[in-house]
């Protein structure tokens, strides 16, 4: 039987209603954008251009920082777009694409921050060996299965969402278009909808389970280093474990629970779609020796041919 929608088009509430908060918000969350995909894209940029940054962790680092820069221009753009104009709409259709690449890309980033540990783990428990297992085309096969976890994800996300009828009402409350907020606006019960969802996402929990893993292995295996070499090996790695933090919080509050909101799901949302991603590039940068010279020396490479 076809499903039969009466609304063709969807109203979001936004993160605020206030105009001058809207305003404020503008102001904030522009310059957050901005940064993110400069950030970002300054990532890609050294990590492909600098002879020193080839091994397999700049590699997945690389691919991490396009998937943050595609995952926030899924949201913000339109987010930002809609703090000028009093009515923020977005057509079914476009709601539905929106659903489909936020999770795709949310789960792509989530597999990618796994093989990082993966990585990580080689590195240091297995360094003699390390460029065997890591080799160039396996690192192509850990990225390729990410992001074909993510689409998989996706897809059955969305074809469960799209099945459902929405009759009116046609206001989502919030900023962008999710899938708790889009249940309750369906005109037929969503439980089983709710808890096929929970399960899939439980993906989050075995990735954080095997990164977790991965970590207390490390930890195990440094109790017989020196302490020089205790400190080198948990700085190439405290970088990763921030982000990882940084990004696992806020998304195990909001999916793996049943289908409900809170009035706290907009703001932990505004954290790891737009904060986070702007954060990563700058984690890295700080508390990685290599990425910081590798900028360095782009920066004096600049300066050189500006004063030719």
């Amino acid at each position: 039987m076809a499903i039969k929608n009466n609304v063709t088009q969807l109203i979001f509430t936004g993160l605020f209603q206030d105009p001058e908060a809207q305003t404020v918000s503008f102001v904030i969350f522009l310059p957050v954008y901005v940064a993110t995909m400069l950030g970002n894209g300054l990532i890609i940029f050294i990590v492909n251009t600098s002879k020193n940054l080839n091994s397999p962790m700049y590699f997945f680092l690389s691919h991490l920082s396009f998937v943050e820069i595609c995952y926030s221009s899924t949201i913000v753009p339109k987010f930002i777009s809609g703090l000028l104009v009093e009515n923020k709409t977005i057509s079914l259709d476009g709601c539905m694409t929106q659903v489909f690449f936020f999770h795709f890309l949310g789960v792509a980033e989530i597999l990618l921050l796994t093989v990082m540990a993966y990585d990580r783990y080689v590195a240091i428990c297995k360094p003699l060996h390390y460029m065997t297992i890591m080799s160039r085309p396996v690192c192509h096969v850990l990225v390729f299965v990410s992001w074909i976890g993510g689409m998989f994800h996706s897809m059955i996300q969305i074809v469960i969402t799209v099945q459902l009828p929405f009759c009116g009402p046609n206001v989502i409350d919030h900023y962008f278009c999710d899938l708790h907020p889009l249940f309750k606006l369906a005109c037929t019960d969503t439980f089983v909808e709710g808890i096929i969802v929970f399960a899939n996402s439980l993906i989050a929990v075995i990735s954080f389970l095997f990164l977790i893993s991965s970590y207390f292995v490390i930890l195990v295996h440094l109790r017989n280093q020196t302490a020089e070499g205790r400190r080198k090996a948990l700085s190439t790695c405290a970088s990763h474990i921030t982000v990882v933090l940084l990004f696992f919080g806020p998304a195990t509050f909001l999916y793996l629970r049943p289908s409900s909101t809170f009035t706290e799901d907009k703001l932990v949302s505004v954290f790891y779609t737009m904060v986070t991603p702007m954060l990563n590039p700058i984690i890295y940068t700080l508390r990685n020796a290599e990425v910081k010279n590798a900028v360095k020396r782009l920066w004096t490479m600049k300066v050189k041919l500006g004063g030719e």
